[in-house]
């Protein structure tokens, strides 16, 4: 039964979403656990700076850098870094070797979480591909044998009743692929 909040899970939920819920709940926890010390510090960097405020602050900072440079040399004639600014645009070139870099680490962490994800997902389809397979056959032999249900040859039903070779399938989708981009005007999908 749901609550009056809308953001809550419902009480109760069948086993095998319960299952699935807890399953992908495992995996990411699996994940964050893997990680080390210095993974969770560049992913918790990376958030800071991936949130609004950090443009604001970092807007802040140069618009204060820039008007005390401004006034020194108004004032006293000397300043920390003149016009042109040489001193703040190095830190901000630094800053964005930094920010990439922290980006970078952080996205190549986030992508092992999808690969194992795809590698689920993929998994998952074959199993989902055998099975209805399976049942396809169970079906068809049900009809074979039942009495009442006129006995007729299903060939969709009898090819759609074998599992995919998976291997096979990917042989054929490279075979297929060379021969769409060897065809004339075909372009690759990499340009």
């Amino acid at each position: 039964m749901l609550s009056n909040d809308s953001t809550e899970r419902p009480e109760i939920l069948p086993p095998h979403i319960e299952q699935t819920v807890q399953a992908i709940a495992r995996l990411h926890a699996e994940h964050h656990r893997n990680a080390t010390s210095l993974q969770r510090s560049v992913d918790r960097t990376t958030a800071v700076v991936a949130h609004p405020a950090f443009i604001v602050v970092v807007t802040a900072a140069v618009l204060a850098w820039i008007a005390g440079n401004l006034i020194a040399v108004r004032i006293g004639g000397v300043s920390l870094d003149g016009p042109a600014f040489p001193w703040l645009q190095g830190a901000g070139e630094l800053a964005a070797i930094y920010i990439t870099t922290l980006v970078l680490m952080s996205q190549r962490r986030k992508d092992e979480l999808s690969e194992l994800r795809e590698q689920l997902t993929l998994e998952l389809a074959i199993m989902s591909e055998q099975k209805g397979a399976k049942v396809i056959a169970l079906i068809e032999e049900m009809r074979r044998d039942n009495p009442l249900i006129a006995n007729r040859v299903d060939l969709q039903a009898d090819a759609m009743s074998t599992p995919a070779d998976p291997t096979a399938v990917i042989e054929a989708f490279k075979e297929t692929r060379e021969d769409m981009l060897a065809a004339p005007g075909a372009t690759s999908p990499e340009a």
